[in-house]
């Protein structure tokens, strides 16, 4: 591993869990070199984009929360090489409900939010919440919660 001070190369792993118990293990049972998707037990993804991120631009851009009104995320495990946490669920179960319509004002909506991280251009922001949304579908399917693995 190179140097750790910068979050550069920061990869965020999405996946799902019935429970923080379970979550707190699955990096414990493979590397994060090793993660593909359905060793999670569900489509997991990859993303570049960091899970405060997504948690605002479902809020604000779905549910109209002001970004300074958004949960903080919940920590599951603290360790020297990564972390797990918790989306709050009232990141992906809006998504679920939504159409092509609401989707497309989420991301307008979010392109014009100042003073914020994550991606800029409408377009790019709507194919995201389109893979959320696909995941939201998996993870209620499942009746699992959302989860994120972060390592260096």
């Amino acid at each position: 591993m190179g140097s750790r001070s910068g979050r550069v190369g920061v990869t965020y792993k999405y996946f799902g869990a019935p429970d923080g118990a379970t979550a707190a293990r699955v990096p414990i049972s493979m590397r994060p070199e090793e993660l593909g998707g359905d060793e999670l037990g569900m489509g997991g993804m990859f993303s570049k984009i960091k899970p405060e991120t997504i948690a605002a631009m479902v809020l604000t851009g779905i549910q109209g929360m002001p970004l300074n009104k958004v949960p903080p995320l919940e920590l599951v495990v603290l360790h020297p090489d990564y972390a797990v946490v918790k989306l709050p669920m009232t990141v992906v179960d809006p998504l679920r409900g939504i159409g092509e319509e609401s989707v497309g004002a989420a991301a307008f909506i979010w392109s014009t939010v100042p003073d914020r991280g994550g991606p800029r251009d409408a377009f790019n922001v709507y194919q995201l919440l389109h893979e959320w949304q696909d995941f939201s579908v998996r993870l209620h399917e499942a009746g699992h919660e959302p989860y994120c693995l972060v390592w260096p």
